[in-house]
């Protein structure tokens, strides 16, 4: 799960640790190489099956865990929430994987979005071998997105403005669609010029109905709110080109 700043800090923190215990210890750090194909799910219109392959490159068996989660975005920075479902059934749920060995997961669909798409995240767990003397395991989890298309015609429908508030600047984007789209590459241009680039730590997904927030840097001067800059950023649907308007910060 993709958790908040401070959460991500705390993981970071933790990894640091653990580094430091195994320069201090002289201990052997492992992780096994594993990956996944695909790396996002899309499920098309009516499609309620697919599957992955999860892949040991490693030269020892490991064993994962894979489980399914809702996935939903507080209106903000786009962080991920994940919670519990019975929408989507793997098989297996757990696998022992060989060295040089893969392993196909299935997945279905418990129930088709009817109005808006239906988002999803698969987890994949490694999880710890037993303990070794002098030895530091370390495991892997990955996240794959899965994007379930409704019965109905589905887009995004993405508006952007720009609000002022404690000092800063923050574009602000509302999809209004039934589809999520992916923004990177965010540049907004003052008048005189200047090039504002949006943080680039955010998660560029904007799911269907969610609000997203981008913390816009800006080395100088801000620009005025009375001022209309030019937005330019790349999206699934292709390369965004818009003038962009302050509001009133809610």
């Amino acid at each position: 799960m993709i958790a908040s700043n401070s959460t991500r800090l705390m993981a970071a923190a933790k990894t640091l640790a653990v580094i430091f215990f195994i320069l201090l210890t002289g201990a052997v750090a492992c992780a096994q190489a594993l990956t996944v194909f695909p790396v996002m799910i899309p499920l098309s219109r009516g499609q309620k099956a697919t599957s992955l392959t999860i892949t040991n490159k490693g030269t020892s068996e490991t064993a994962v865990q894979i489980r399914a989660y809702g996935w939903s975005q507080k209106d903000g920075d786009g962080d991920i929430q994940l919670t519990a479902t019975n929408l989507v059934a793997l098989s297996p749920p757990i696998a022992r994987i060989a060295p040089g060995a893969s392993q196909v997961v299935r997945l279905i669909l418990r129930q088709t979005p009817e109005k808006r798409e239906a988002t999803y995240r698969i987890l994949i767990d490694q999880i710890p071998p037993p303990a070794e003397p002098g030895v530091v395991h370390i495991v892997l989890r990955m996240s794959i997105p899965i994007f379930a298309q409704p019965e109905v015609r589905s887009f995004a429908d993405v508006q952007f403005h720009l609000e002022r508030k404690d000092g800063q600047i923050d574009l602000v984007a509302i999809n209004a669609g039934n589809l999520h789209e992916l923004i990177r590459d965010i540049v907004l241009t003052t008048s005189d010029g200047r090039k504002l680039k949006a943080e680039s730590s955010a998660s560029p997904y904007i799911l269907a109905g969610a609000t997203r927030r981008w913390h816009i840097a800006a080395q100088d001067s801000l620009p005025l709110s009375s001022e209309t800059l030019q937005l330019t950023a790349h999206a699934n649907s292709g390369a965004i080109e818009e003038q962009v308007r302050f509001v009133q910060a809610q």
